[in-house]
């Protein structure tokens, strides 16, 4: 857990260069409210003796939220998302071990069905000291989309390039903008056998060649498969989220089946769907098919 919490710190570290003091409110807030309720409800509604919080996962739970989180999201909300994270998305089902859906990625999807105005309003890089009073704009993927739907006015000329997208110069939630630092985390855990490449690679590759082929059949309505790679929350669900332990396949072949899952979802949800991101419900879905895929792959 904790060395999860080392390769998310490039990332914690872009995101207070681009965002400020909001970065730092919503993540502080995040983690210190899923500990809370970590602590509150072992104690006090499941009586258990011993107290979980030191073993890292809540913390993690609450780095995660913030990180798909606007920067200027009112703290009452974050508080409300955290205890959806961890009351409904862990500790309901026993804590630790025992949910069947990511937590983080559970809070974040309740904040964005509840509260969509707030969870879609995106903060412009560069305001470090702005939080409530941010000056807002367009995400890479709400151009996209707006594209895909035809909006007046928007156009993929708009959209920033492949090095701004990788050093986090756009908009988005405060953890998700920098492609590299991301891609830091990546070799940090592959380094120290924390997480292995099947389900990370699996994901990126599935969803470059799906977007790929959209790409040839309609480039001018469709991006370029590395602006999807490096665009919104992929890079982020991709090395952080659908590799968590509990919600993920055990097996070699069942992690493979899993990502190539979790990319098309991914892609088809993009520039299909309704929403302009796709990873967070993706993951969400795979993590229901896990049971069937560990039970699909498990060794003679």
């Amino acid at each position: 857990m904790y060395g999860v919490l080392i390769a998310l710190f490039p990332a914690f570290i872009v995101s207070l260069v681009f965002f400020g003091l909001g970065a730092l409110i919503v993540t502080a807030t995040s983690v210190a409210a899923c500990v809370f309720f970590e602590w509150a409800i072992g104690k006090y509604l499941l009586k258990k003796e011993t107290t979980t919080i030191c073993d890292g996962s809540a913390i993690i739970t609450g780095v995660l939220l913030a990180f798909n989180l606007p920067s200027n999201l009112p703290v009452w909300i974050i508080i409300l998302g955290a205890l959806f994270a961890i009351g409904v998305g862990k500790m309901s089902f026993g804590g630790l071990g025992n949910n069947p859906f990511n937590p983080a990625l559970a809070g974040r999807v309740f904040l964005l069905l509840s509260f969509p105005v707030q969870m879609t309003t995106w903060p412009v890089v560069g305001q470090l000291t702005a939080y409530a009073d941010a000056t807002t704009g367009a995400t890479p993927l709400a151009i996209m989309k707006g594209v895909i739907n035809g909006a007046p006015g928007v156009s993929l000329d708009q959209l920033p390039d492949s090095l701004s997208l990788l050093i986090g110069q756009n908009g988005g939630c405060l953890g998700e903008v920098s492609a590299a630092a991301l891609l830091l985390g990546l070799i940090y855990m592959l380094w120290k056998k924390i997480i292995s490449w099947h389900i990370p690679v699996s994901i990126l590759v599935t969803v470059f060649v799906f977007s790929g082929i959209m790409h040839l059949v309609n480039p001018e309505l469709y991006v370029s498969p590395v602006i999807q790679l490096l665009s919104g929350g992929l890079m982020l669900g991709a090395v952080f989220m659908a590799t968590d332990y509990v919600t993920s396949p055990m097996s070699k072949k069942g992690m493979l089946i899993y990502g190539v899952c979790i990319g098309l979802l991914t892609v088809i949800i993009r520039l299909f769907g309704a929403y302009p991101e796709g990873m967070s419900f993706a993951i969400l879905i795979m993590n229901a098919f896990t049971p069937l895929i560990n039970t699909y792959c498990k060794p003679k």
